[in-house]
């Protein structure tokens, strides 16, 4: 999906311009209505890094996304100092399907791209991949003018390749469970170049889903071991990571640890729709109240290496200091994964090769966000992994409104300037650019 914030990527500025200034403006008396529908905070255990006083900052931006309309709110924040801090928050009707903790398992959407780019740079650690690679070495007569396009390229969005989620249609309907198809990454693949490239290959950024789904068909094919596997044997297993796994084809988890994800249902969903999402466009799932239809079990295939990942805030947080640490590959692979260009439409953060770099009002921090049905998350870390931090909506939709969009942005960026050690800004400065 288009990532990091509750509106679609080319449209975030605008709809967060006034996030930090119209979330803030809320009193602790102004939100007692969510403090009524959840009054659990921290769930962490032993001392915490995290102040009381900064605990109470976050706990009652928490309560504004509640209070805002979204179903619930996690969030995990280390300062490297002492045990991390978790708050939840959820409207009451939405506890009563599950209660959030930081070791629930959560549908991580695009944060996906981290790992997938990350076993990628394994391999070309181990010689047994380049970046140079043309896609078509790999995956020959698969991808139009794939002699041009690298794997680099793949990896940091300027292959051209069209977005098929959401943009295609067909994938559409089984994304938002109108439909039970299951597709095949070859077939996700030929829904994408079945339009044309956005550009010639390497000439611009445009954030694409379709090319992960490559990636991840290339990484299987230079290791003969399917993806879910790479995943388990070369991160999960060895950093202990229990309720971290690559969803696979048709295998949608029914793990009773799973965290319940929502979408507006069909009379509340039109209004926030993003551009570009065609009119009546609907999730299909359980009627919850509130105006909400339960979206946990919708069928994952459409996103696989692109997005299916299943995790909890405490495990990523832990593969994210791995990595950032250099746990996970060697200097010379994440000093690659760290090499960014541009985004599109004047947004301010960087892409690398499956990493963002983030700008806040706080400072600059590494990794990713990520969407899937019923499900949104923001996780990233300092420059060296030792402060970690994580914010889990379950929903993206249940957000897209301009007040609760504003309230999760404030909420971000607070948690991001807790981590850091700074002070939660009370108006909305511009990005810190260093």
């Amino acid at each position: 999906m288009p990532r990091n914030t509750p509106c679609p990527r080319s449209t975030r500025q605008v709809c967060l311009t006034l996030a930090l200034a119209a979330a803030l403006t809320c009193t602790v008396t102004a939100c007692t209505a969510a403090d009524a529908a959840q009054d659990t905070a921290r769930t962490s255990t032993g001392r915490s890094g995290v102040t009381d006083a900064q605990e109470a900052q976050l706990a009652m931006l928490a309560q504004q996304v509640v209070g805002a309309g979204a179903p619930g709110v996690l969030v995990r924040v280390d300062n490297g100092h002492g045990r991390a801090a978790t708050i939840a928050r959820q409207a009451s009707w939405a506890r009563a399907d599950h209660t959030l903790t930081a070791s629930d398992e959560f549908r991580m959407g695009s944060n996906t791209k981290t790992m997938v780019a990350t076993l990628v740079l394994q391999l070309v650690a181990e010689h047994r991949l380049k970046l140079t690679d043309p896609v078509e070495k790999w995956l020959p007569g698969l991808i139009p003018n794939g002699s041009a396009i690298t794997l680099r390229m793949l990896l940091n969005h300027t292959s051209g390749l069209y977005n098929i989620i959401p943009d295609d249609a067909d994938v559409l309907k089984t994304f938002t469970g109108q439909d039970d198809r299951q597709w095949t990454p070859e077939e996700l693949i030929a829904a994408g170049v079945r339009h044309d490239p956005l550009f010639p290959p390497g000439t611009k950024y445009s954030y694409s889903n379709t090319g992960y789904i490559a990636l991840g068909l290339v990484a299987e094919k230079a290791t003969g071991h399917s993806l879910s596997d790479l995943v388990r044997e070369r991160i999960a297993e060895p950093l202990h990571l229990r309720n971290t796994y690559l969803v696979n084809g048709s295998d949608t988890t029914k793990s009773p640890r799973l965290t319940h994800g929502y979408e507006p249902d069909p009379a509340h969903l039109g209004p926030v729709l993003w551009p570009g999402i065609p009119a009546g466009t609907v999730f299909v799932g359980p009627a919850r109240p509130a105006g909400h239809v339960d979206a946990t079990w919708i069928n994952e295939n459409t996103e696989w290496a692109a997005g299916s990942m299943v995790s909890s805030a405490q495990d990523w947080a832990r593969f994210d200091t791995a990595l950032l640490s250099g746990k996970l590959l060697p200097p010379a692979q994440l000093k690659e994964m760290k090499t960014t260009v541009a985004e599109e439409n004047g947004n301010p953060n960087r892409y690398g090769l499956g990493l963002e770099r983030k700008f806040t009002p706080c400072g600059a921090v590494w990794g990713h966000d990520g969407q899937a049905p019923g499900y949104s998350s923001w996780d990233y870390t300092d420059d060296t992994g030792r402060r970690t931090v994580s914010v889990h909506v379950p929903t993206i939709f249940g957000i897209a409104a301009p007040k609760p969009a504003a309230a999760t942005e404030a909420l971000l960026n607070a948690a991001i300037c807790t981590m850091l050690g700074k002070p939660i800004p009370t108006t909305a400065p511009s990005p810190s650019t260093g």
